[in-house]
């Protein structure tokens, strides 16, 4: 069963309230044999529709009308934290880059890319890698630090006992917190791309985090970057 939806073309959905530009990435990825199952020029259309079609991928524009960008990305990957976001945006000024990852986005991706990196962004972004144009790959790991010295507000009561992880689980989440891809870290560890996904996921469940994004500031707060 597993083996059938890995080899399913990865089902996308472009989000950009300018139609030419729209069209043409749909047009791009469909070409690259990607399954572009809806697109949308608003926010509100793209909530809706990405409820209907619940594509793998959301190729997202942060300047949107009705509702912005980055709420699009919490409402969506707040109800299903399996999807995954890829911003694809004019803008590469870095507090729109912080906020988009902290709503939920997996990548960051600037307009200025070319074609063959956007359908490559997609591809990895489809199987949890976190896509950044060059130079805000650091950006965002230097905010996962900044958060993760932050204080965590008291929640009262004692503390509840830490989930116990596994040896090779601690191992990968050490690695995602040094900033690694999954691919890399298939490749440091020798083991599959797809072992590497499943790591996350128990480490995710068991820690009850919903994305990535919580995983590294976790991993940060408990100084496994550095270990």
């Amino acid at each position: 069963m597993n083996e059938q939806r890995a080899e399913r073309p990865i089902r996308v959905m472009v989000v950009d309230d300018h139609p030419m530009w729209r069209d043409a990435v749909a047009r791009d990825l469909a070409e690259a044999g990607l399954d572009v199952v809806a697109t949308a020029g608003d926010g509100e259309q793209a909530v809706r529709r990405a409820r209907t079609v619940t594509p793998d991928v959301l190729v997202l524009d942060l300047n949107l009308p009705v509702k912005p960008g980055v709420q699009v990305c919490k409402e969506l990957v707040g109800g299903r934290p399996e999807l995954r976001v890829l911003v694809l945006s004019a803008s590469g000024e870095h507090a729109d880059v912080l906020e988009a990852v902290k709503s939920g986005a997996t990548g960051y991706l600037l307009k200025s890319a070319s074609t063959e990196e956007l359908i490559d962004a997609v591809r990895r972004t489809a199987v949890g890698d976190p896509v950044f144009t060059p130079g805000l790959a650091g950006l965002v790991l230097g905010e996962y630090r900044r958060l993760a010295s932050e204080p965590v507000p008291a929640t009262g009561g004692d503390e509840p006992k830490a989930p116990q992880l596994t040896e090779r689980e601690t191992e990968v989440l050490r690695l995602v917190a040094k900033g690694l891809s999954y691919k890399q870290i298939a490749e440091r560890l020798v083991i599959s791309h797809r072992t590497v996904q499943n790591h996350v996921q128990n480490t995710l469940g068991k820690l009850q985090l919903h994305n990535r994004v919580e995983l590294v500031r976790y991993a940060i707060e408990r100084g496994l970057d550095d270990a």
